[in-house]
């Protein structure tokens, strides 16, 4: 860990990689940057426009690298080109840096629980991502995780999910337009991670949370990977929110070379369920086709873009702004939710 960072860390109490670390913030706002696929090898990153939002925490959501490789040396010379980027660098020694994966980081496309070198594949991510040894994270299977950040009534809770360690295999689609088809009985979290799940939602005294998925949850009518291949799985998850009802919790996701907002009045939760997108830290689109999202809330998104959160903390509650931004400060999607109303 850079001399830097881990003066920061020590004055801050956080400690990266440990789940449930705790840092305190001594102002009334939280902000919060975010993204997903970045091609390691592309010299034009998104990394300063980042710095200049000068947030308090960075998020990968996945696809941290292109690597797609069984070779872990292959891939941990992907992450090396990454993290010795000047910009990012710079990130490194400016604010803590978390994240999950997607699959090019993973090791295969598309890939999921069978995939033979995921054990070495995790080691590579959490070295990437200045793990400590003897971080919770490493005791068991998959890279789930889960972060404080604040105190009191100002507290966010960070879950990271792993929806590559565990998630069964989806058959490919002869459809036009249609990757794969339905898999109705199979799930994405396992066993394990779903009791995780369960007890960091059920006993957490945080007033907003924040759910990192590294594929859409919401959007569910494209053709692509998303939770909607594995509706029971969805399904559960949507049940979960319900039974616990678990403070201001919002969704956030990566993969799709995209940003878009989705929305669910779901019934049974007391506010609305959002899931803010956003992918394409490098590319996006070659060209652009109509994509239905019933669920969308203002623009799709087709430029290269990272998220941007802001939390407000108001007497009754916390109000979070999120941006879809881009290069020369472009805003291209903003919504705000107030969760005090």
């Amino acid at each position: 860990m850079p001399l830097f960072r881990f003066l920061i860390v020590l004055m801050t109490g956080l400690i990266p990689g440990f789940i449930s670390s705790s840092v305190a913030q001594h102002q009334n706002s939280f902000k919060i940057a975010f993204g997903s696929c970045s091609e390691q090898k592309d010299p034009d990153q998104m990394w300063s426009e980042v710095l200049n939002q000068k947030p308090n925490l960075w998020i990968w959501i996945g696809d941290n690298v292109y690597g797609d490789t069984h070779n872990m040396d292959s891939l941990q010379a992907c992450y090396a080109v990454q993290k010795n980027h000047p910009d990012y660098k710079r990130m490194i020694q400016s604010f803590p840096i978390i994240g999950t994966w997607d699959d090019h980081d993973y090791g295969v496309n598309d890939g999921g629980r069978f995939f033979s070198k995921k054990r070495e594949s995790k080691e590579k991510m959490l070295a990437f991502l200045d793990v400590p040894t003897d971080a919770e994270v490493r005791k068991h299977d998959g890279i789930y995780q889960s972060f404080f950040y604040g105190t009191g009534k100002e507290k966010i809770k960070i879950i990271l999910l792993d929806q590559r360690s565990f998630r069964d295999t989806l058959a490919r689609s002869k459809e036009k337009g249609k990757r794969y088809e339905i898999n109705p009985e199979g799930d994405i979290l396992g066993d394990a991670q779903w009791a995780w799940l369960e007890k960091e939602l059920k006993n957490s005294d945080a007033r907003l949370h924040i759910i990192a998925s590294s594929y859409q949850f919401l959007s569910n009518e494209h053709g692509f990977e998303k939770w909607g291949n594995f509706p029971k799985a969805r399904q559960r998850m949507l049940d979960l929110l319900v039974k616990l009802k678990p403070a201001n919790t919002f969704f956030v996701s990566g993969d799709r070379h995209i940003a878009e907002i989705s929305k669910l009045n779901l019934p049974g939760l007391p506010y609305p369920l959002y899931d803010f997108t956003s992918s394409g830290l490098t590319h996006t689109w070659s060209e652009v086709w109509v994509e239905n999202n019933s669920l969308r809330v203002g623009e799709l998104v087709i430029q290269k873009n990272y998220g941007l959160i802001t939390v407000e903390w108001k007497k009754k509650g916390p109000v979070v702004t999120l941006q879809a931004r881009g290069k020369n400060s472009a805003m291209f999607l903003e919504e705000k939710i107030d969760f005090g109303k």
